[in-house]
């Protein structure tokens, strides 16, 4: 390819950049451009998802809620493989915790009070004396990452779309209402719309078009893989602490996910797990969970990528023509993908967003400009 025209550029093929292309490529003809050699190779391919109804801001849960009915019947051919396979939270409080429970009980929806013994049934490893409290979400799910993202990238194909890899974008510019956007394959994508779906890096790709950041802050989470024999963990639910001070979920049936939930903030790049963050993970884990911890399998971090106020920012962006914003998913991208990517798509559009229509003022990016 050298110069070509579309009527949507999209830039970053993870989850949001593909899902928003799918949905755009069914009217327009959109380019989704990706610098790596693989799309979602940063955030989205390091991502150990859940649908979680009560898990992020109010903005977050509409969207999730609203991409339910498409992980439950996604449309023929999308995969070939089921999308979602039930777990339940197990969320625990230690005795000091137990306001946050309470808190955390009357704020949800469809999150119910359980005794320790209850607790202690779903998680055999659970140390006595630990629990405060407990409660239990028993409507939530696992994602499979890998099969969504395909999906959408091959609907994004099926639809017509052309997805350039290798392409990291070196100078973006407008030209008589045209974005020109020149890659590094000597590549030029030209379109009257752009859409900003670099996730971490989100605002590197504005600054580089001339538009103002919005401060997105990307932040490392860290995750590692052990082996909890004599534990069969198959069936337990995702435990999670109450304050998010770490959580572990069954991985691949025979082993244990750990993570500190960390929270670290960086800088976009291709991050890597510190040593110090994965032993903290285990370290908590087994002080509620009486786990032995021989080895650590495999371990690994991605960015979440947040906005000042860490909801989600989608929408025009009030100074520079045809140039939209997709960003700052934080650690909810998956679960909200298929209603994201519809709302950005109806709104790019210009077609009433229907039942999300109430978020179109409240995720403006517009709200962080003086």
């Amino acid at each position: 390819m050298t110069n070509q025209d579309f009527d949507i550029a999209v830039i970053g093929a993870g989850m949001a950049g593909a899902t928003a292309a799918a949905f755009l490529a069914a009217e327009k003809r959109v380019a989704l451009i990706e610098a790596e050699e693989v799309a979602g190779y940063h955030t989205t391919g390091r991502s150990a998802a859940m649908w979680i109804q009560n898990y992020g801001p109010a903005d977050v849960r509409e969207l999730t809620r609203l991409s339910r009915a498409f992980y439950e019947s996604p449309p023929a051919g999308f995969s070939d493989v089921p999308l979602i396979r039930h777990r339940a939270v197990l969320t625990m409080a230690t005795p000091a915790q137990r306001g946050d429970l309470d808190g955390a009980i009357a704020e949800g929806l469809g999150i119910r009070r359980i005794s320790v013994a209850e607790a202690e049934a779903l998680v055999p490893a659970l140390r006595p004396g630990y629990l405060g409290g407990a409660a239990l979400e028993e409507d939530a799910y696992d994602l499979d990452v890998a099969a969504i993202h395909q999906g959408f990238l091959r609907l994004h194909r099926a639809n017509g779309g052309t997805l350039a890899l290798r392409s990291r974008a070196g100078r973006i510019g407008n030209h008589a209402g045209r974005w020109e956007i020149e890659t590094t394959t000597g590549a030029t994508f030209r379109a009257p719309v752009v859409v900003n779906a670099a996730g971490a890096w989100g605002d590197e790709v504005a600054r580089i078009a001339g538009v103002v950041p919005l401060g997105l802050e990307p932040r490392r989470r860290t995750a590692a893989i052990i082996d909890p024999a004599p534990h069969v963990v198959a069936d337990w639910p995702i435990v999670i602490d109450v304050n998010e001070g770490w959580y572990v979920r069954p991985e691949a049936r025979t082993r244990l996910l750990v993570s500190p939930a960390d929270a670290t903030p960086t800088h976009a790049h291709d991050v890597q797990p510190e040593e110090y963050d994965v032993a903290l993970g285990i370290d908590r884990m087994q002080q509620a969970l009486d786990i032995p911890v021989r080895r650590i399998e495999h371990s690994w971090a991605g960015l979440r990528t947040f906005t000042p106020d860490g909801s989600l920012a989608f929408g025009w962006d009030p100074r520079a023509s045809g140039f939209f914003w997709c960003v700052g998913q934080g650690g909810y991208g998956i679960q909200t993908a298929p209603a994201a990517g519809r709302f950005v798509a109806d709104l790019v559009l210009g077609r009433d967003p229907g039942e999300s229509g109430a978020l179109v003022h409240r995720i403006a990016p517009g709200r962080f400009r003086p």
